[in-house]
């Protein structure tokens, strides 16, 4: 067993990493608490501009698969070089004050890297949410068309029979291991971009035997900056205010959706994600709980070995804390018990794994620049610790390439073993002393496996509650590379019938760990751990609104040789509208309600029926036909288009990037608030209801800010989530009810008992996600609860446990979390949460038609 461990902590003004005590100011920084969105660290309300939202919801992903040009026919060899037009001078990158190469700078010096010779090569893999080019840059030895289609061959052979690449000699001998690089992917952490240019054209000059030799047997991947937006702002989010290491289980940013392609594309075998700032310099592998749908014995076999390469390159560059302030390196494996762990697949590296990475790293380097240090040093002392964090950040990937180098074979190999446990569906391999010789301490406590499923079926038919939310989750499962087949006739399986057009989703499959990962409840890890980094639970099956069933047990060749079931590349669309009569809309999704925004905005007399859903007139059919194919929506007939008169809802909106982002997909008219915004002085004229989450604090409102402010509640409604907005509620007293927090931390998915009698939560699934839980005791006479949480301990994943600053899950349970009343709707739940539970939108969307 490990010995005992530091809980790896942060606290106001005080670091603590085992022994070391760091004071304020210093060159350091330690792994912070979470930064969420809507945390005690970040209260801001958002304010990110409505057309990097549009670009975020329309930019496609441009990178090239490795053995095809452009337009999918003739193939292409390396190098792959492309002149790139340059961006226009702007002093105000933030990057300039630190001695770094700004934005602007970067296309002139990939420009000149392709011209060192024949190694380097450069292409734009999709433009950022602020509309500047991504760059992937390719550095290996020069290719011939014939070879890259031998390269590529072989890259597909290891994904989709493993078995035979496992045993085939050209594989072994020639097959060129994919190492990916990711920089910057938080906007202010800046200088993998620095290190990864300089790394390039080292390798595009270098002349010895060694390197020649790399290049001969690897391709080297640069993601020369993830985040340009950031980078240029200074900021760790990009231009919605995401931070893209957030995202990668939603995929809600282009920026995250190159990366994705990136990995998918050219499958690496190893992976390092740089970032900033931790000192000493901490190198992954990570704490407990590890992900449980990882081959967690392959991958912590080879991260572990590498970050001891790392270790030693780093400490070898003969920085002290003495000398420049860089204190000796870290690994969490090693080093700490708990605090910063790799559960979630929302981390780059975490999410790599599923992709084939048998070592994949997030290395923080040593010195901080970020935030207040970059506000209040001199522009010398930043210089001088982003020279150093270079240094560090080019010894980590020297170090990277060398393991790479000399254990080759090795890392494909076990590449290989990852896809063909999935493929066959063999168990995985619990680590030990055993399993995993050569990593000192592995205990029990880092045992994380889980029982795969043997299938997911998304049924068509009655048996689904959304064809859009179906069709959209398949299209998410296959845009991750996961295989989905379509039924073309009835079927049975396991005990229950199907009708034609289900999908199924095999769980033998080389990529098994992401799609159970995707939709699979989760696990409730409360009792393994004592404090999580970020999200512990996440569950595409539950929170996105398509039915879907877990098969345990089956015969599934029979049920897909029954179904005649095909392997599809897109969902089939879903999108429908009835021939004859007025028409009925279910307002169940995004999409939905984006379809009834637009409606509105055109002039459509909507109306809200009895069960919630949306009449439209037979007059509006040919609108409907247009949103239909746009949005994917259905609109059946009608028998009853009595209801309640619609209008076009004008929201402000003090709330988080997530919300912001989450309320402009559903095609609402949004005007972003705060305490700030309010006190300039805001025209309530431009709003119908307000929508608070964060940001807007009625007690810090000058006296006229906040007699408009009451003066607007007073004949206008309020939809108020989490503690800010049950803070807003009691000030100005819309609603009797006393809020109740529990655990600031605690986050998951949770079972819900909705009210179904056609209001706001009709309809929605029976899970739903919090974070910061909150529900509502001491109700008054005309409160209507429109959801609780269920009986008992409602947690199905995640971790929440009762804390000195919350009450646990059986605390909330049986208790409402979504109230209403004539002129307030408050939610204890987190239904828009990064742009993540998409089934739980409409909740939010219904809330805000109702008060308004």
């Amino acid at each position: 067993m490990r010995l005992p461990r530091p809980v790896l902590i942060a606290v106001a003004g005080v670091t603590v990493t085992g022994s070391l005590l760091l004071a304020p100011h210093s060159a350091t920084a330690d792994r912070r608490p979470p930064l969420r969105e809507g945390s005690a660290r970040d209260r801001g309300a958002a304010a990110t501009p409505l057309n990097a939202a549009r670009q975020a919801l329309t930019t496609p992903v441009t990178v090239v698969p490795s053995g095809l040009s452009p337009s999918g026919s003739s193939p292409r060899g390396y190098p792959r070089e492309q002149l790139l037009a340059p961006d226009p001078e702007n002093p105000a990158d933030e990057s300039i004050r630190l001695g770094l190469i700004p934005y602007h700078a970067i296309a002139p010096r990939l420009n000149a890297l392709q011209r060192l010779g024949d190694r380097v090569s450069v292409e734009v893999t999709g433009r950022s949410a602020g509309g500047r080019r991504l760059y992937l840059v390719t550095v290996t030895a020069p290719e011939s068309a014939g070879r890259t289609r031998a390269q590529e061959r072989m890259r597909a052979l290891i994904e989709n029979a493993p078995e035979a690449a496992a045993g085939d000699p050209v594989v072994r001998a020639d097959y060129k291991i994919p190492v990916f690089f990711d920089s910057n992917i938080h906007g202010n952490e800046w200088e993998g971009t620095d290190a990864s240019l300089r790394l390039i054209e080292r390798l595009a000059k270098a002349k010895d035997g060694a390197t020649a030799d790399l290049l001969a047997h690897s391709r080297l991947y640069f993601d020369i900056t993830a985040n340009p937006d950031g980078r240029v702002a200074g900021t760790r989010a990009n231009a919605n205010g995401f931070d893209l290491n957030r995202d990668f289980v939603t995929a809600s940013q282009p920026e995250v959706r190159a990366v994705r392609q990136i990995e998918i594309d050219k499958q690496p075998a190893v992976m390092l994600d740089l970032h900033g700032y931790v000192n000493g310099t901490l190198v992954e592998p990570a704490t407990p709980p590890h992900g449980e749908n990882y081959e967690y014995d392959l991958f912590l076999k080879n991260t572990y070995a590498n970050a001891l390469g790392m270790e030693a390159a780093v400490d070898a560059l003969g920085h002290t804390a003495a000398k420049d302030g860089v204190e000796a390196a870290q690994i969490p494996f090693r080093d700490q018990r708990e605090g910063w762990d790799d559960w979630p697949p929302v981390f780059a590296p975490q999410y790599a794994a599923f992709h084939g990475a048998v070592a994949a790293h997030t290395v923080e380097l040593p010195l901080t620049v970020d935030n207040e240090a970059y506000e209040s040093l001199p522009a010398g002392e930043l210089r001088r610790r982003a020279a150093v964090n270079v240094d560090v950040a080019g010894a980590a990937m020297r170090a990277t390439l060398a393991y790479a180098r000399s254990h080759r074979r090795a890392l494909v190999a076990d590449q290989i073993e990852v896809f063909r446990r999935g493929a066959s569906g063999a168990a995985q391999v619990p680590v030990s002393a055993r399993t995993v010789p050569g990593v000192a301490g592995i205990g029990p406590e880092d045992v994380y496996t889980t029982d795969f499923p043997r299938a997911y079926v998304i049924p068509a038919g009655s048996a689904q509650r959304s064809a859009t939310a179906a069709a959209r989750l398949v299209g998410h499962l296959l845009a991750n590379d996961v295989r989905v087949t379509r039924a073309a006739h009835a079927f049975p399986l396991a005990g229950r019938s199907y009708a034609r057009g289900s999908y199924l989703v095999d769980l033998h499959q080389p990529k098994r760990g992401l799609a159970n990962v995707l939709l699979a409840d989760g696990r409730d890890i409360s009792d393994r751990v004592s404090t999580m980094y970020d999200i512990s639970g996440w569950s595409l099956g539950r929170l996105w609104g398509a039915s879907v069933v877990r098969v345990r047990a089956g015969d599934l060749p029979a049920a897909t040789a029954a179904a005649a079931a095909r392997a599809v590349r897109a969902a089939a669309p879903a999108g429908y509208v009835a021939p004859h009569g007025d028409l009925r809309l279910r307002l169940d999704t995004p999409q939905a309600i984006a379809a009834l925004n637009s409606l509105l905005r055109q002039g459509v007399p909507v109306r809200r029926r009895a069960d919630g859903s949306a009449a439209v007139p037979s007059s509006a059919r040919p609108r409907a036909t247009a949103l239909a194919r746009r949005y994917d929506v259905v609109f059946d007939a009608a028998t009853d288009t009595r209801g309640t008169p619609l209008h076009r809802v004008r929201v402000a909106a003090a709330v988080t990037p997530g919300e912001l982002f989450a309320l402009r997909e559903m095609d609402f008219d949004v005007v972003p608030v705060s305490t700030a915004v309010l006190d300039a002085g805001f025209d309530w004229s431009a709003a119908d209801v307000l929508f608070v989450s964060a940001g807007l604090d009625r007690a810090r409102l000058s006296p006229a800010a906040r007699a408009a402010l009451d003066a607007f509640l007073g004949s206008h409604g309020l939809v108020g989530r989490g503690a800010s907005g049950a803070a807003l509620n009691s000030a100005t007293g819309l609603l009797a009810a006393v809020p109740v927090e529990g655990d600031v931390e605690a986050n998951g998915v949770v079972r819900v008992v909705n009210s179904e009698d056609g209001g706001i939560t009709s309809g929605a699934p029976d899970h739903s996600f919090v974070y910061a839980p909150v529900w509502f005791t001491g109700l008054g006479p005309h409160v209507r609860v429109e959801q609780a949480y269920a009986p008992g301990d409602p947690l199905v994943s995640g971790h929440w446990r009762p804390t000195a600053h919350g009450g646990g899950p059986t605390a909330a349970g049986g208790h409402a979390c979504v109230i209403s009343g004539p002129h307030a709707v408050l939610f204890g739940t987190e239904p828009l949460f990064r742009d993540h539970p998409k089934g739980e939108f409409p909740q939010v969307a219904k809330a805000l038609l109702t008060v308004s």
